[in-house]
């Protein structure tokens, strides 16, 4: 890819997927910085390396919730991107799609809390349009404000040195990295450990385990921003 200096101070770039060509989001921010179309596997708009958006209408959000698209799409954009978040564009209370609102509420709490994936709501289109630039403004810019997901330290022990390291699987606090470590004794043995063996040790469920285990098998794919 020939944008060597996707991030050159005064140059923001958005990457959009093609499905938002001819979108009143999509044209707001051609008039406001570089926009360029991508068919993107992952996401509707990426702001950064590290920052991606999926991007539903309210009347999107409960379709997908109905046929059962919602969830694979929250968990694949979670996966490929640290920064990932969900705009959910207008009001899911006002649209004459029957899904009953006690399944609403849950999946935005399954999004929020057992995905981690923040939710930003926005009124229409301009709002949303706003917010993605100023995202990526944020991420391409104003570099000196962001706030690392695992920020570098000083350790003191070989011991916190390894918590760290089991630490970044997800869902693993540093109090579930020490119970992975005092059960298989080393990190590599907890990285070469099967679903069934993840789930003896304290904490670790059936769905932690297995998205343990989809991490650590996952070939690693490089980001369209990186080529």
């Amino acid at each position: 890819m020939e944008e060597n200096n996707l991030f050159e101070k005064g140059k923001i770039i958005i990457y959009a997927d093609k499905r938002e060509i001819g979108t009143k989001v999509y044209d707001i921010l051609k008039k406001r910085c570089n926009v360029r179309e991508k068919q993107l596997t992952v996401a509707d708009y990426l702001l950064s390396k590290n920052v991606a958006c999926e991007r539903k209408k309210s009347s999107d959000f409960l379709m997908s919730l109905i046929d059962g698209r919602l969830f694979e799409q929250i968990q694949r954009l979670k996966e490929a991107y640290q920064g990932a978040f969900l705009i959910l564009e207008g009001n899911v209370w006002d649209e004459d799609i029957n899904v009953h609102p006690n399944a609403v509420r849950g999946a935005i709490a399954a999004i929020a809390i057992d995905f981690s994936l923040p939710i930003i709501w926005t009124n229409n289109q301009l709002e949303t349009a706003d917010m993605l630039f100023t995202i990526a403004k944020r991420e391409q810019e104003d570099k000196k404000s962001r706030i690392g997901i695992r920020s570098k330290r000083k350790f003191l022990s070989k011991n916190q040195q390894q918590e760290y390291i089991v630490s970044g699987l997800p869902k693993i606090s540093n109090v579930l990295a020490k119970r992975l470590l005092k059960h298989f004794k080393t990190p590599e043995k907890v990285f070469a450990a099967s679903e069934q063996e993840l789930q003896q040790v304290e904490g670790i469920g059936e769905v932690m385990a297995k998205n343990i285990r989809k991490i650590l098998t996952r070939k690693y794919e490089k980001s369209i921003l990186e080529e």
